[in-house]
């Protein structure tokens, strides 16, 4: 009997992810910067095919030329990489990876797809120049030699601080998890993200897909929290426990300051001499000091999200949080660079997959009234001849039962008593 074909990535019942820091050579960063170009051209060629394709199809009278147009912007969109291709020459040169062109074209229409399901984030738009590079590449697996692994693939680990990508070659990496190596033959690699940061630092992204779990489940605690979010202190718990607001933005925020200002003094002067950006050296010197300003501040606020979101799921099998819209609360402007530097959207991300990674369970609620309302009778502030609490009152009475309240404590409670009502 022939042997079963392997599954595919997306019928792979686990996924992980995990990024990894490389450190190439001069000509490995020449094609990086290639491709990575070539990517951005490819996307916005489709978002000025489609654009024009939508702008041809509104015109109302029957002209030929504009119908032969239509016609061979539609034939071109069928098979968008050989229709480019064709028309940019350039394209073709053996630096680029066909795999990054497949991608560029995948990407544009995920995002139209996704466009169309949520209608949020706007239709998609021209990728701009900018100082980051990135693009992405397929793992091909030769058919008859073996079970896809990490270490057989056209992406593959070489050994603990090599790998190799196709066009890019031979890279020394650093920051692989070390629990990956002993499972390297039951874990395949599909999608491969290559980029350059704004400081310069390059990466090399892995989506990861295995029929076993990559992590062990956690044992259960038998233990629930409720969350309530805010900014005098980052969460107070059901529990009453708090966790200080780090404020990593507002501690360098003079430094910060100083440094753009001196950016804008020679972005000035480079327009003045009529010498561009892109040549000025000290104009880039500057912009590199004030890109890695915000990327020391980025890590810090992901390293103490990442601690504070393991240690809730590890000790607690429910946790229940409240539904945040930030884009609401933005528009605030007295609040808005503290929402910002806080950090809460990433936060319930990494909730969400956490709790899925460790086989726990994650809910979200509505807040509503979850300030107003006493945990202990139910009766809401705002009704039966009293007022809503405001923001300065962060302790209260209960009019009905008398009940002391700490605001924030009160909240988390009544968050939590949502959260399994939910799932009851």
């Amino acid at each position: 009997m022939p042997k079963p074909s392997p599954l595919s990535m997306a019928e792979l019942p686990y996924h992980f992810g995990v990024r990894v820091r490389v450190y190439p050579s001069t000509e490995q960063k020449r094609l990086i910067k290639r491709n990575s170009d070539a990517s951005r051209f490819i996307y916005n060629e489709m978002v000025a095919m489609n654009r024009e394709l939508y702008t041809l199809r509104r015109v109302k009278c029957p002209i030929s030329l504009v119908l032969q147009r239509i016609t061979t912007l539609q034939e071109r969109l069928k098979r968008p990489a050989t229709g480019i291709s064709n028309i940019h020459g350039w394209l073709n040169h053996s630096d680029f990876d066909a795999d990054m062109k497949a991608n560029a074209i995948k990407n544009y229409r995920t995002a139209w797809k996704l466009f169309k399901q949520v209608h949020q984030s706007g239709f998609p738009h021209f990728h701009k120049r900018n100082t980051r590079q990135s693009y992405q590449t397929s793992n091909h697996y030769q058919s008859g030699k073996g079970q896809p692994t990490m270490t057989n693939g056209s992406v593959r680990l070489l050994d603990r601080h090599h790998l190799t990508i196709g066009k890019i070659g031979r890279l020394r990496f650093a920051g692989m998890p070390k629990w990956l190596f002993t499972r390297t033959e039951s874990i395949r690699i599909g999608t491969t993200t290559v980029s350059m940061d704004a400081t310069g630092f390059y990466f090399v992204s892995f989506q990861l897909g295995s029929t076993q779990p990559f992590v062990s489940p956690s044992k259960k605690t038998g233990s629930q929290i409720g969350i309530d979010l805010n900014l005098d202190n980052f969460l107070t718990d059901s529990n009453g426990n708090t966790i200080a607001n780090p404020r990593f933005y507002r501690q360098i925020i003079g430094k910060l300051a100083k440094a753009q200002r001196k950016l804008s003094r020679r972005a000035r002067r480079a327009k003045q001499e009529r010498r561009q950006l892109r040549q000025a050296k000290n104009y880039q010197k500057q912009r590199l000091v004030v890109a890695q300003i915000h990327q020391r501040v980025a890590n810090q606020r992901k390293s103490f999200l990442h601690q504070l979101s393991t240690s809730l799921v590890k000790n607690h099998d429910l946790v229940v949080a409240e539904e945040l819209r930030s884009k609401n609360l933005l528009k605030n402007h007295a609040l808005a660079m503290s929402i910002s530097d806080v950090g809460w959207r990433q936060f319930l991300a990494m909730l969400a997959y956490k709790t899925l990674l460790y086989n726990k369970q994650f809910v979200t609620v509505d807040p509503k009234n979850t300030t107003q309302t006493c945990h202990v009778c139910g009766f809401v502030m705002g009704t039966a001849n009293t007022h809503k609490l405001t923001l300065v009152q962060r302790e209260w009475n209960c009019p009905q039962c008398g009940q002391h309240h700490i605001r924030d404590w009160n909240a988390a409670q009544n968050i939590l008593a949502k959260g399994l009502a939910a799932i009851a």
